[in-house]
């Protein structure tokens, strides 16, 4: 059965290797050492800056879906007791339409985690091949030939080997415990990086119904999920997401900090940060009211100019 994998594996072996030779051309070790480790930083790095412009539509779309839930509620309790295929169909046209005029889906704000799926599972396996790669099992791959292979795969963090993990064997009780640092690091990156885009960059009236009880739900589900999964991984894999946890973490507290969404609680502390720096120039102004997002009461009334108004 063909790798349909190996493109991708041939990609991050060069970026790798690349990254190395860079660190090596700083002054480290060109044999097993830091600079292999600091290769899969370098790789991680690269993936995450390519995919900033996919970061902004996500956090974009993200914030789209949490703030037409209101909509979306009203919409469902408009259909709730139809189960009838016309309502059904009608029920979901006016659902595409609602997203389609905000420009959004819920697919969007998945894109780059799905996007970076191909480029685990390939560092995964290329790490995984390296033992194979310097015993001469297994066919290089790239420029990770067996000399290249030997290296990388005696290279340490803290004394464990980038391809060693938690759960199989060859393992120690050293590795086992970098390890086990590593996915709480994971787990915890992960969480603080959910949690932060949900609680901290929502309206209050995006924070209940039935999507965002899914969300909180998931704030938890998926760390428990990385911590299950973690065990299985290999050190340089682990590496990998603590550090584009930490990136992704870094990027929204930046991106929040200064255009957050309408009626948030960053807004708010926004225009607090606002009113205080234009204090400081002697300019005494209000922070402003953050806006007030509230769910559909039916139809609105519509305002009537006072000029236009009928005389009693």
């Amino acid at each position: 059965m063909p790798n349909i994998l190996y493109p991708i594996e041939w990609a991050v072996a060069w970026l790798m290797y690349l990254c190395h030779q860079f660190f090596v051309f700083l002054g480290l070790s060109s044999g097993a050492g830091a600079a292999w480790i600091l290769s899969i930083v370098g790789l991680t790095i690269i993936i995450r800056v390519l995919l900033i412009p996919l970061f902004f539509k996500q956090i974009k779309a993200s914030r789209a879906m949490q703030m037409i839930q209101p909509e979306l509620q009203a919409l469902q309790k408009k259909y709730k007791n139809k189960q009838d295929p016309a309502s059904r169909e009608a029920m979901g046209r006016e659902t595409m339409e609602l997203y389609k005029s905000h420009g959004t889906n819920p697919m969007a704000s998945c894109m780059p985690l799905l996007l970076q799926t191909p480029v685990f599972f390939a560092l995964f396996r290329v790490l995984n091949s390296l033992s194979g790669i310097a015993a001469g099992t297994k066919s290089p791959i790239g420029p990770i030939d067996q000399t290249v292979a030997q290296a990388a795969e005696q290279s340490k963090l803290f004394g464990a080997n980038l391809s060693a993990t938690f759960l199989h064997q060859p393992t120690d009780m050293n590795t086992k415990i970098v390890a086990a640092v590593l996915i709480v690091m994971m787990c915890a990156t992960l969480y603080i990086t959910q949690r932060q885009l949900t609680m901290k960059n929502m309206p209050p009236s995006a924070l209940v119904g039935p999507m965002a009880q899914t969300q909180k739900i998931m704030l938890y589900v998926m760390p428990g999920m990385m911590a299950i999964s973690g065990v299985n991984f290999p050190i340089g894999v682990l590496i990998y997401w603590v550090v584009t946890n930490l990136w992704s973490t870094g990027q929204q507290f930046y991106t929040i900090t200064r255009m957050p969404a309408p009626g948030s609680e960053a807004e708010r502390r926004l225009n607090e940060r606002k009113a205080r720096k234009a204090a400081l120039k002697g300019i005494v102004i209000e922070a402003e009211t953050p806006t007030i997002i509230e769910a559909p009461r039916g139809q609105r009334q519509q305002p009537v100019r006072k000029n236009r108004k009928k005389k009693k």
